[in-house]
């Protein structure tokens, strides 16, 4: 296998480099971009933060050890400092730029700020123009086959029904009322930003107001958050400026701990409906703005970089103008709804308690879902708003005796609403997203021997869900995942 170029950010970097690593052992090499002041840096973060992670406990095993495991990277890893916010990338060895100019054959863009309600500075700096500066340097990659860019299903927003794997025009908007300009929107945060310095604003100030504006400006233009809205725009900007560079723009839904590769259950950190099991299990999260019936999409980590791969050999050697989608995704052939992962919690914490600070265990009720945002702030005002207005009052006629009780529950509510705006977009989700392109992606596999087929599976009819959620996944977030 020839070279190949990984961008560092979310935690795909870990997967797809450990896949290839164990199953391509003779790759040439992989040249990883890396947050870090200098190589040796960038080198450490790689072999501590990536390497030493239980995820390459196989190929651990498959070297005799982790000495070996790190001489082995060593030599197929080149640890590169630098981050895609910056032109080249942020590479200040112009030597290193030369030699990657020369011998990369495909680039990878990982490289994502996931939060919903991120700054929107950072999140346009990351989402958006790091996509352009990542195509941008692909284009002086003189080998240069193909540019594999992994966004997300949800750049369509809050649209219904069926959700085809199309494209996005430049300054496309999503509900037509206004034209989005991208120069515009950077040019506003940065006008932005220099008014907040003028005024000598806190970094609270400027964190806040950062992340309001993004908030504000995604809606503006029909898109429920920062994160997808600044991933659209990405988007859009690689189809407008790809020129001849065939470009290939993976688009997973809601990522879930590995099914199967290296092995079942692993994952890092907690992602959009993980938080709310694991609080569910800890007695903390009783309810949600959400109908039962909602399909949530979900699709496990090993399943995306499979099909990574299987898209990026597909498609490596061959010549295509418009960018080439593909869903990776399970709400077309093996739908499973909210109400289905609420039974399966109940069951699995009844089961399984969790343990208080006390060490005794933490009994759950049945999970509430409140089918209407209205029930949902209406059940918020009763149980908790209005017992904080008279926690209040009483604090104010016993003179601020409760000061720090008040202040700290009110804070809490207020955090609770906002995250509970956030995600109510998708606990109320009504869109099934189209895979055609992934199924004959698939189709190509099914067509190889059987253990082709094993080692490249993305197919979410193998999924047997309720096996999956209480054998698997949820054990999986209990292991690996500090909570």
């Amino acid at each position: 296998m020839s070279e190949k170029y990984i961008l560092e950010d979310e935690e795909f970097n870990m997967y797809f480099t450990e896949k290839i690593l164990r199953i391509q052992p003779n790759i040439e090499k992989l040249y990883l971009l890396v947050r870090a002041k200098d190589a040796n840096s960038a080198t450490q973060r790689i072999h501590s933060e990536v390497v030493e992670k239980e995820l390459f406990r196989i190929l651990k095993d498959k070297w005799g050890g982790m000495g070996n495991l790190h001489a082995f990277i060593s030599e197929k890893v080149v640890a590169v400092p630098g981050e895609v916010s910056y032109d080249n990338l942020g590479v200040k060895d112009f030597n290193l730029c030369e030699e990657m100019w020369r011998n990369i054959d495909i680039i990878l863009n990982f490289a994502a700020t996931t939060n919903f309600d991120e700054r929107y500075d950072v999140a346009l700096g990351t989402n958006t123009t790091g996509a352009f500066h990542v195509l941008s340097f692909a284009k002086k990659c003189v080998n240069i086959k193909m540019l594999l860019h992994v966004s997300t299903a949800y750049v369509c927003g809050e649209r219904s029904g069926i959700i085809a794997e199309d494209s996005f025009h430049i300054d496309e908007s999503l509900n037509g009322t206004s034209k989005l300009d991208i120069t515009a929107e950077k040019k506003l945060v940065d006008e932005t930003l220099n008014q907040l310095r003028a005024k000598n604003a806190t970094e609270e100030t400027i964190i806040s107001t950062m992340k309001d504006l993004g908030i504000k400006r995604a809606r503006l233009y029909g898109w429920p958050n920062t994160y997808v809205f600044t991933k659209a725009m990405g988007e859009m900007l690689l189809g407008y400026y790809k020129e001849n560079l065939p470009v290939v723009i993976i688009r997973p839904t809601m990522i879930t701990s590995t099914y199967r590769e290296p092995f079942p259950g692993w994952i890092e950190g907690l992602r959009t409906l993980d938080s709310v099991v694991i609080g569910y299990g800890k007695g903390k999260v009783k309810c949600l703005p959400a109908k039962p019936d909602t399909i949530i999409d979900l699709i496990p980590a090993d399943m995306v970089v499979n099909a990574m791969i299987k898209a990026m050999v597909a498609k490596a050697y061959q010549h295509f103008s418009d960018p080439i989608i593909y869903h990776v995704s399970s709400s077309m052939r093996n739908a499973i709804k909210l109400s289905n992962i609420r039974d399966f919690g109940y069951r699995y914490f009844t089961k399984n308690p969790l343990n208080n600070k006390n060490g005794k265990a933490i009994k759950v009720d049945k999970f509430i879902m409140l089918d209407t945002w209205t029930q949902f702030r209406i059940h918020i005002a009763i149980r908790y708003l209005l017992p904080l207005k008279g926690l209040k009052l009483v604090n104010h006629v016993l003179f601020q005796r409760y000061k720090g009780i008040t202040t700290h529950s009110d804070r809490k509510l207020k955090l609770v609403m906002r995250l509970a705006e956030l995600y109510r977009p998708y606990m109320f989700f009504k869109g099934i997203f189209d895979d055609t392109n992934s199924e004959r992606l698939r189709m190509t596999i099914r067509e190889t021997k059987l253990e082709a087929v094993d080692a490249f599976n993305f197919d979410p009819n193998c999924i047997d869900w309720e096996d999956y959620m209480m054998n698997i996944h949820i054990p999986g977030l209990l292991t690996y995942v500090v909570i």
